[in-house]
């Protein structure tokens, strides 16, 4: 083999190996990319999870819980009979 039969393979490697390295790195480059957009949803996801979260919370604050209600109906019962008399 002579040296400049060995340069020749040695281009032709290096040639191919630039190939291959370029279309692992558009392939890396894409999944990094598409990594990013579903970060970006998830991020939109929970800021929109995070109104709703706000939403429940307020609207729980309006309303009264059970032991509270029976103690109203027991009161306004109590005031009923008192007016009645």
């Amino acid at each position: 083999m002579t040296e400049n039969k060995l340069k020749e393979i040695l281009k032709e490697q290096r040639t191919e190996f630039q190939h291959v390295i370029g279309i692992f790195n558009k392939n890396v480059e894409t999944q990094v990319q598409l990594i990013g957009e579903q970060y970006a949803s998830i991020m939109n996801n929970i800021e929109i999870i995070k109104c709703d979260v706000q939403s429940i919370k307020s609207s729980l604050k309006k309303k009264v819980d059970y032991d509270e209600f029976d103690a109203l109906v027991r009161r306004v019962s109590l005031l009923e009979s008192k007016m009645k008399k």
